[in-house]
């Protein structure tokens, strides 16, 4: 059994003949669970609750997690690789004194009544950050969260997907099997309701556990400064040439091939727009590439390449080749440059050659954080972001002291934790000889 396993089996937390346990107080522990096989959790406490879809249901829900107590479960699915967009076609809370619900964002599309009652609360989500985007959408954001996912990384657990948590923390085996379904399916069937139910069903216990254990390796307070930060982030900015991430892209030289890419890209995104569904669905990134490089002079050549001879109709051929063809009659000056213009720093490949003292700060600078990290027991991008070391080291302070360092990760956004514990081996690596 591991430490973390140990806190767990030390808390008040216990089993109840194979159960969940009840909202009354009781609850799981890895203990006697661990001891010999996980027990599968195969049905929620209350069983499944019905899905929300009206402003009647809504309104009680909302007054039934405002008068629950403790903190509050929360999840979102969505639709990704089948809708258009990231926004969520189902929301899961649980709370004590309040059961859970399920509530359908399609039939209530604005939730700001139900996050307006759980102000002051705190939100328990598993990787917030990929949920938030979506919650937010709909009027949910909480002002204090816990995301045991980050928890579980500050902790040194090696596995931190909520069933790998559930299971090696609690004991319990959580059923995944619908984790990438079309969540927009009206109705949503019974095992998946089963299954979003039971995903909220112990993430208050989860949390429980991993505050003790985090507060044991004396790692709370770190773990609540990234929470806080977390809830308070502004929304991300819109992404600049989103179409630069095309999967394939590096094979794309030329400007008339980039701006095919572009056009192709910019294309398919207004119809996947248009008729909500996954950009994937309407035109591959593979395709999008093939067409690039090769530039089709007309329909038939178009046809010929991967991604675009098999299914696909005239008029969509048309459609993709007209795209081709209103790149090839852009002026050179209307083309995109090759590669995104750096805000930063270059590659780290390209600093031996730059700059090599540069170059030597860098290692320096990566050896000590990576020395640190595994004595702290956590994953280095947690411990200090690898692109605020590399900021630092490709433009140092003129006078390399602690302040000064301290100060320049304070400007990148590094955490007052992250700081302290990281500054001595950076000041370290910045002053050493190499440098």
């Amino acid at each position: 059994m591991t430490e973390a396993q140990d806190t767990a089996a030390d808390s008040s937390l216990r089993i109840t003949g194979g159960t969940p346990p009840d909202d009354a107080g009781s609850s799981v522990t890895g203990a006697s669970a661990l001891a010999g096989a996980p027990i599968p959790l195969l049905e929620p406490r209350e069983g499944i609750p019905p899905v929300i879809a009206d402003a009647a249901g809504l309104a009680e829900v909302v007054a039934a997690f405002a008068a629950g107590s403790g903190p509050v479960a929360v999840d979102a699915e969505r639709a990704s690789g089948y809708r258009y967009g990231q926004r969520a076609y189902l929301v899961q809370l649980r709370r004590q004194g309040a059961g859970t619900a399920l509530i359908d964002p399609v039939g209530c599309p604005d939730l700001s009544s139900l996050g307006e009652a759980l102000s002051g609360v705190e939100w328990v989500l598993h990787a917030a950050t990929q949920d938030l985007p979506c919650l937010r959408e709909i009027g949910m954001l909480p002002d204090r969260l816990f995301d045991t996912e980050l928890a579980g990384r500050l902790a040194g657990f090696p596995r931190v997907g909520l069933g790998a948590m559930v299971e090696n923390v609690l004991g319990f085996v959580l059923e995944k099997g619908h984790s990438a379904v079309d969540w927009s399916t009206r109705p949503l069937p019974e095992p998946w309701l089963r299954y979003a139910a039971l995903d909220v069903e112990l993430l208050v216990d989860l949390r429980d556990a991993l505050e003790k254990e985090l507060d044991r390796q004396g790692k709370l307070e770190w773990a609540l400064e990234e929470f806080a930060a977390i809830a308070a982030a502004p929304p991300a900015e819109p992404r600049k040439d989103p179409w630069r991430r095309t999967s394939g892209m590096h094979k794309v030289r030329r400007r008339r091939q980039l701006g095919v890419v572009r056009e192709l890209w910019e294309t398919r995104d207004r119809i996947a727009q248009r008729r909500d569904v996954s950009p994937g669905k309407v035109l591959s990134d593979a395709a999008i590439v093939e067409a690039a490089l090769a530039v089709p002079s007309n329909v038939h050549a178009l046809a010929a390449l991967n991604g675009f001879g098999h299914r696909m109709g005239r008029r969509q051929l048309e459609q993709w080749q007209a795209a081709v063809d209103r790149v090839k009659a852009l002026p050179e000056s209307e083309l995109p440059q090759p590669g995104q213009q750096l805000t930063g720093p270059p590659p780290p490949r390209a600093w031996a050659d730059k700059d090599p003292v540069a170059a030597a700060r860098l290692s320096a600078a990566r050896a000590g954080v990576t020395a640190l990290a595994e004595q702290l027991d956590m994953p280095q991008e947690n411990l200090i972001s690898p692109d605020t070391v590399r900021r630092l080291c490709w433009e140092p302070p003129v006078v390399v002291d602690m302040e000064s360092v301290s100060a320049v990760l304070r400007g990148f956004g590094a955490r007052e934790w992250q700081i302290a514990q990281v500054t001595p081996v950076l000041v370290a690596a910045l002053s050493s000889d190499g440098a």
